[in-house]
Parts: structure tokens; C-alpha cells; sequence
């Protein structure tokens, strides 16, 4: 179906708007030329309200709105388990990790990887990263964002792709980091909004044709037609036990890849080292913590009320963009406009990172004389360059993918046991080596590579949740031995892991408490 011509209008505001404004709140009052921690750090005075809404606007885009979508149709509320768990590891993330990265000035994660251990671990992980965020996350949110665009307009799928990248390159192009993190808010408020009227209207949707009326009982219906879709923990005789083994989501391997996600990952972490201080992070911290909790409501209902109004999808990452075509003209200008906004903020956020760690963390150091402005022609051209290979590449790579969150997850899950190791070690265990860091490293995208093979090949079954877990006890290990045998150099720390402080603000404390206690009302009523 396609968008009338008020929808159409709505969605050309909501462009001109959201670019005009990123220029303008990046612009420098002085007229003074952009230096590097200009465009890649906002100046480092981000306030709480923005660091916590670009989190989730970071965070939330065609890969979670689309993707986690169509495995709640598949899967059911189990999924929600990502984000709700989400919170609370943003919450560790606040009190454990914020205050070591903030007085140690940290600009990337490479950085402190050569300040913790040394340069050939910062080199490694640089290039990682970079291969990650090309080629998984700019491909992933430019083919499940064209899904989405090509469900409700029509246009050609090829076309949606080249027209989302142009956008969110031009958006953030000039502005940098500022003018992404600066107007999340407006995404973010337009993602919420989206989300709910779908929720709404998809409910009322469904009461209406069980003979109910309201939400409410469009809840229920949903509820009584599906329960087996509302266990939040899978017993092994559920067919997707596969994806979410059980406790593990629990207790297991799901922990692992939520501390790399956001603790360690640039695109995410890169907002709250660009806060005017440790408590206004914090507190960014704990506003995106709360969003969370709301994000499941967002994006997992119009998948699971998908069952009863979009039965027999030809592909679960349909559901999404098929119940957008439920909403009346104006309405559906709007929340497609929502659905861009997620798209558009994360991609810019993510081509930010790329640009912020190819420019420092590898140019760099190679071109140590270049000047500031130099710095930041250079970031503007990696990203353009990103940009291009993620247009060329998006469709090879994920055309033929059933259910692209899972294809992510999976692959992701080769190195995050690997780097929550390194880091981990790093923070909070003086003896760990640049040996030992490289040792689980290379370990976690090895061992992950054999499970991986066994499981394809029919030789071995084994969550990759699980998997994720295992291999993460067993860098671990193996990182501890190989530090022992091979330490330090004794020159090599220049991280301050001393006389720092974990306490944080009652009002942090209070919200880790009501974190809490929503969690285990959830998987109470739900497990």
C-alpha cells in the first residue's frame, strides 16, 4: 500500500526538519573551524537528556524495529529479553565502567586498549571493529530499513537502500557527533510515538474482530489465542529453543554479549565519553535504561499481533511494516517518518564511530603531524567510503537471511566472549597482558568458528547463546593463563585504575532499584 500524498507531505517535514536542525545545533557560534573532538566527541558536553536519548536512538533502528519484530512473531515475548536485560546492564555499564573510561579521558575503545595493554591489540580490534560495523551493522540497518520502506511505498528495494544511505550521510556529514547526539531527542520522542500508535491501533485491531473492544481486550485475545508466545523462559521442547536456551538468557551467555553491546562498543559507549561529566553520563545512563523498558512494547507487540492479523507472512521481518499499513492516512505519515528517524539516527551513529575510529585509531597514529582539520576531512571521507560498501554489500549479505536479528546475533557472537574478556581483565585485573588480551581474542573467533561448524555440519547441537558462554569461560581462562606465563611489560599500563570511585547519586540508586523490581514483576508474571 502505498502513501498517500498527506503521508508523503508529513514524511518531506519530518526530512527538511531533522536536517535543518542537525546543522543548526552543530554549528560553532565563533565561526571557528571544527577540530577533531569537535566532530567526533560533541565538544565532550553532551547533557544527561541527550547522551541517554542517543543511546537508544544508537541502539534502536531498522536491525531491532524490523528485525526483533519479526522474531516476536516468530518467537514470541522471549525476545523482549534483549531489552529488558538491556537496562540493567546499562546500569553496571554507569556505576563499573563510565568512571574508569571518563578519568582516563578515553576517546575510542582502541584507545584504551593501547593505553591498557599496547599498540598491537588496539591495531587488531580497530580493524575488527571497523569489519563489524560495515559489513553487520551499516548492511544490516540498510536492508531491513529498504524492507520497510519498499513494504509501505512501493519503491523499488534498491532504491530505498541508496535513498536511506544518502540521507543519514548528509544528515550527519558536516555536524558529526553533535548533530546526531543533539537532536535524538526528536528521534527518539518520534520513535516512541510511532511505536505506541501501532501498539494502539494494532490491539484495537484485534479486539475489534474477537468481538472485544479496547486494547485491553485485544491484549487478552492476543494472550489466549497465543500464550505459548508469552514465556519469557523456553523449555528445551520449544521449537526455538535454539535462539533462547532457557535460563541462559538469564544467568548465561546473554549477559556476555549485552556488557560488550554497551560497554565496549563504540558507537554506543562514544556517547557517554562526550558528557560534560561522570554524573550527568550517569544520569544519561539511567534515562536510557528506563526507555528500554518501554522498547519491547515498541517493537516486539506489532510483531506478536501480527499472528492474528498478518497470519502466514512469507517472511517474519514482513510483520512490522505490514501492520504500519493498518494505520489510517496521516497517521501512517507519521510513524513512517518514526520508523526513518530510528533508521536514519542509528546508521548516522554508526558511520560517526566508523569515521571516529579509522580517523584516530588508525590514520592517526600513522600520520601523527596532520592537523585538526585534516583529522576531520578525513573522518567526513571514511564515512562516505562506509557508506558506499555497505550500499554494494547490503543485499549479497542478508538477501537470502529468514530472520536477519538472528543472523546478526549469531555472527556477532564469534567476538563478543572475546572482547568482554579483554576488557573485563583490563578494567578490573592489573596483571592482565597484551598476550593474554590477544589470547582471547583470537581464541573466541576460533573456538565460536568450531561450535559454529560442528552445529552446521549436524555433528553437535548447541544454542548459540550457550555457545557464547562457554566460549567466554574458556578466553577467560585462557587469557589468565597466558598473562601469568607471559606478564606485562612493566611500562606497558597507563590506565589509572587507582582511588576511583563506584559511587553514584541516590537518584542513580533509586533508579537501578525500580530496574530491578520491573524485571522481576516480568519474568514473574511471564516466565
Amino acid at each position: 500500500m502505498k502513501l498517500a500524498v498527506i503521508d508523503l507531505v508529513i514524511l518531506a517535514i519530518y526530512a527538511v526538519a531533522i536536517f535543518g536542525l542537525a546543522q543548526w545545533v552543530s554549528r560553532d557560534k565563533s565561526g571557528a573551524k571544527k577540530t577533531s573532538t569537535d566532530y567526533f566527541l560533541a565538544s565532550k558536553n553532551l547533557p544527561w537528556w541527550a547522551i541517554g536519548a542517543s543511546l537508544i536512538a544508537a541502539n534502536i533502528s531498522a536491525e531491532q524495529i524490523i528485525g526483533m519484530s519479526g522474531s516476536g512473531y516468530v518467537i514470541g515475548l522471549g525476545i523482549a529479553s534483549y531489552e529488558w536485560m538491556a537496562a540493567l546492564t546499562l546500569l553496571i555499564v554507569g556505576k563499573f565502567f563510565l568512571p574508569i573510561f571518563l578519568r582516563n579521558e578515553i576517546v575510542t575503545m582502541p584507545q584504551f586498549l593501547q593505553q591498557r595493554y599496547g599498540p598491537t591489540i588496539r591495531n587488531v580490534m580497530a580493524v575488527f571493529w571497523l569489519l563489524l560495523y560495515v559489513f553487520v551493522n551499516v548492511t544490516s540497518i540498510l536492508w531491513l530499513g529498504s524492507i520497510a520502506v519498499t513494504t509501505v511505498t512501493g519503491i523499488d528495494q534498491n532504491l530505498a537502500i541508496l535513498c536511506i544511505a544518502v540521507f543519514a550521510l548528509a544528515y550527519q556529514l558536516w555536524g558529526g557527533l553533535k548533530a546526531v547526539a543533539l537532536t535524538d531527542i526528536v528521534q527518539v520522542a518520534l520513535l516512541v510515538a510511532g511505536g505506541l500508535i501501532i501498539g494502539f491501533i494494532a490491539l484495537n485491531h484485534i479486539a475489534d474482530s474477537t468481538g472485544g473492544s479496547g486494547v485491553v481486550d485485544g491484549f487478552t485475545a492476543l494472550l489466549h489465542r497465543f500464550p505459548e508466545k508469552f514465556d519469557m523462559i523456553l523449555s528445551k521442547d520449544n521449537p526455538h529453543y535454539q535462539q533462547l536456551p532457557g535460563i541462559a538468557v538469564l544467568l548465561g551467555g546473554l549477559w556476555v554479549m549485552n556488557i560488550s553491546y554497551w560497554g565496549f562498543n563504540q558507537y554506543i559507549i562514544q556517547r557517554a565519553l562526550a558528557a560534560k561529566s561522570l554524573p550527568e553520563a550517569q544520569k544519561g545512563i539511567a534515562f536510557a535504561a528506563y526507555l528500554k523498558l518501554l522498547m519491547p512494547v515498541i517493537i516486539v507487540l506489532p510483531g506478536l499481533a501480527a499472528l492474528i492479523i498478518a497470519p502466514g507472512l512469507a517472511k517474519p521481518d514482513e510483520a512490522y511494516p505490514t501492520m504500519m499499513n493498518l494505520l489510517p492516512t496521516g497517521l501512517k505519515g507519521l510513524v513512517f517518518a518514526a520508523l526513518i528517524a530510528a533508521i536514519v539516527a542509528s546508521l548516522a551513529s554508526k558511520v560517526n564511530s566508523i569515521s571516529t575510529i579509522f580517523t584516530l585509531d588508525l590514520y592517526a597514529k600513522v600520520r601523527k603531524d596532520v592537523s585538526e582539520q585534516n583529522l576531520v576531512l578525513v573522518g567526513r571521507v571514511a564515512a562516505v567510503v562506509a557508506m558506499v560498501i555497505g550500499v554494494l554489500t547490503a543485499r549479497p549479505l542478508l538477501g537470502s537471511a529468514d530472520q536477519a536479528f538472528q543472523f546478526i546475533q549469531e555472527f556477532t557472537g564469534f567476538f563478543t566472549p572475546g572482547i568482554v574478556v579483554i576488557f573485563m581483565l583490563g578494567l578490573f585485573w592489573k596483571r592482565a597482558s597484551e598476550a593474554g588480551a590477544l589470547t582471547a581474542a583470537i581464541g573466541s573467533v576460533v573456538l565460536s568458528a568450531v561450535f559454529w561448524w560442528l552445529q552446521d555440519t549436524g555433528q553437535f547441537i548447541f544454542p548459540f547463546m550457550n555457545r557464547v558462554g562457554v566460549v567466554f569461560v574458556a578466553s577467560l581462562i585462557a587469557a589468565v593463563i597466558v598473562s601469568l606465563l607471559v606478564p606485562a611489560k612493566p611500562d606497558a599500563m597507563k590506565i589509572k585504575l587507582d582511588n576511583i570511585t563506584y559511587k553514584t547519586t541516590l537518584g542513580f540508586n533509586l533508579a537501578a532499584v525500580g530496574v530491578i523490581a520491573f524485571l522481576i514483576a516480568v519474568y514473574t508474571i511471564w516466565w
